[in-house]
């Protein structure tokens, strides 16, 4: 995958590997005080919506069953504290987390345990947000020490209240120093429990002063759309990255009424990314654009409240051309509305073949504030293929990293039909109607990070002689960029080639940086733009040099005529 769309920072939010989950929570009135609460012993499904909560019998039972089971692990994990030679391996709930993880993996890649914060964290992503101070972070390496740096704050958080700024240094975590973690661990250890305080000590990137302050922990709305915005005239461009959450459908027509008020007449949707979410709310977006009757989705499962029918019920819906942008790591949920529109041929599918899950989870709540996700179901896309890819000759690594026997590459499994009669395939994702491979950037330009942040962090701060035009001061957060935004000039460039070439900051040659200046061109501007401006403005810049973006926005035509086909043949059917 391109460095454009794996960018070397993180929402400080703990996230379920991609396409473990599809869960939501059971469907609840509008005046219930907190949907997202299921009693011991229940299940939501995956779908939701059903007026059915599947149980496992009584209070009683269920407590009894509960005792039961715990009694057993209690035994077990006692009689290896006792006796195992080695005292230190595990403690008892990491006994009972691997074994509980065995069993479930055993029977397919998406069944999975929960610990408490695990489990904890699942419930926060249906929800629209996290627990923490609103800040983005990555790990950079310097001198041979590898610091992790605040990247980006979020308007209104606990990190932009207290000044967090980009290049900020995270020193220490409650006098804890954090020179040479990762960040994965330095963001548990920023994270806890809302409304908590730690002590937070920073090297400022303005003064290269360290100060230590307190910083509070609160819930940060983390929305399933970061941006939308209209890419070109006529052509609107919406960022549904973040997964299909209690919000997605409300987000969608907030941010469509907003692009039509700025002229849009055609639409990209983005679910680069997204590893699914909650079904419901992925079917009402795959609704807004699908006339009322079309089929969307089916599920089959063993149980009379896992077999269900989805039917657009919209006697309104959008015309407008639409094409809708995937890759591997589009999952799910996500996979869901690719299929529905590729089926009912209302939009073109661009980029790289999806991740390929299309298993139904109930999630089960147990004690001790611990929960699973168990498999009752599997998802058919409208002409009903099926979405899941094969996991049973695999490793669970090798499952999530989409490897694959070069055999089983693009082996045609179940083939189906569109409203159009083309010819689409089942077992294993979607596959776009326009392939466009992303390549992977060279090693020699990854290298290259480094060095331009660590550049950029002097530049922002006024510390570049002759360039104090880039000095970030202060931010503007969500700034919709423009090509005279911090653009970079010959002069810029020759700056940086100059200071990379020095001994001290890498001793890159010459000929090495001229071969790489369209990397550092284009990664000097998005560091530049995060500084000023935050990460949704910062993307822009990547999706300015994005080629799938830019062959989304060809295919709109095409689009545009197979939807007119397909609604063309519909109302030949419906006569």
């Amino acid at each position: 995958m391109s460095i454009s769309r794996r960018i070397a920072c993180f929402t400080l939010l703990f996230s379920i590997s991609t396409g473990t989950l599809t869960a939501q929570i059971q469907k609840a009135p509008l005046n219930q005080a907190d949907p997202f609460t299921i009693r011991t012993g229940s299940t939501f499904s995956a779908s939701g919506g059903s007026p059915d909560v599947r149980t496992f019998g009584s209070s009683s039972e269920i407590g009894e069953k509960a005792a039961k089971i715990a009694s057993e692990i209690r035994e077990a994990e006692d009689l290896i504290a006792r006796n195992y030679f080695d005292r230190s391996v595990s403690t008892p709930s990491e006994l009972t987390k691997r074994s509980l993880d065995g069993m479930l993996r055993s029977l397919d890649p998406h069944s999975n345990y929960y610990d408490p914060a695990e489990w904890k964290d699942l419930l926060d992503e249906q929800r629209s947000g996290y627990t923490g101070i609103g800040a983005t972070i990555a790990n950079f390496s310097w001198n041979g020490v590898t610091d992790t740096y605040i990247i980006a704050t979020f308007p209104g958080s606990s990190a932009a209240r207290a000044q967090l700024k980009y290049g900020d240094k995270i020193v220490a975590i409650n006098g804890e120093k954090m020179a040479d973690k990762d960040s994965d661990t330095v963001r548990d250890k920023i994270r806890g429990a809302n409304g908590t305080t730690f002590r937070l000590t920073v090297q400022r990137a303005a003064s290269n002063r360290l100060e230590t302050i307190e910083i509070r922990r609160n819930r940060v709305p983390q929305p399933s759309i970061p941006d939308a915005y209209m890419l070109r005239p006529g052509v609107g461009y919406v960022e549904l990255s973040e997964g299909f959450n209690y919000t997605t459908a409300d987000e969608l027509d907030a941010a469509m009424a907003e692009l039509k008020r700025g002229g849009m007449r055609s639409l990209i949707l983005d679910l680069r990314g997204n590893g699914g979410g909650i079904v419901d709310q992925a079917v009402k977006v795959a609704e807004k654009f699908l006339p009322a009757g079309t089929l969307i989705l089916t599920q089959r499962g063993r149980s009379r409240i896992d077999n269900r029918v989805w039917r657009s019920m919209n006697n309104n819906p959008e015309q407008m051309p639409l094409v809708v942008l995937v890759n591997e790591d589009t999952a799910s949920a996500s996979e869901i509305v690719a299929g529905a529109f590729q089926d009912d041929d209302r939009a073109m599918i661009v980029g790289e073949r999806t991740f390929g899950k299309g298993l139904v989870q109930s999630v089960i709540d147990l004690p001790s504030k611990t929960g699973l996700t168990l498999t009752t179901a599997r998802y058919l896309t409208p002409s009903g293929r099926s979405i899941q890819r094969d996991y049973s000759k695999i490793a669970l690594y090798d499952y999530y990293s989409h490897k694959a026997n070069v055999a089983e590459i693009d082996k045609p499994f179940f083939e189906a039909r569109t409203i159009t009669d083309r010819k689409v395939y089942g077992g294993d994702g979607i596959q776009p109607d326009e392939i466009v491979k992303v390549e992977d950037v060279a090693d020699s330009d990854l290298a290259l990070l480094d060095p331009i942040f660590v550049f950029t962090r002097d530049l922002v701060n006024g510390r570049v002689a002759g360039q104090e035009s880039y000095r970030s001061i202060p931010v503007t957060f969500g700034k919709r960029i423009t090509p005279r935004d911090f653009p970079v000039t010959d002069s810029l460039l020759a700056e940086f080639n100059l200071w990379a070439s020095r001994p001290e900051n890498g001793g890159y040659s010459q000929a090495a940086l001229k071969r790489s200046t369209t990397f550092i061109k284009l990664r000097l501007r998005y560091n530049i733009i995060m500084a000023s401006f935050g990460a949704i403005s910062a993307n822009q810049v990547l999706i300015e040099d994005d080629p799938q973006v830019a062959k989304a926005v060809e295919t709109l035509p095409n689009a545009a005529q197979l939807a007119s086909l397909a609604a063309k043949i519909r109302r030949q059917q419906n006569k």
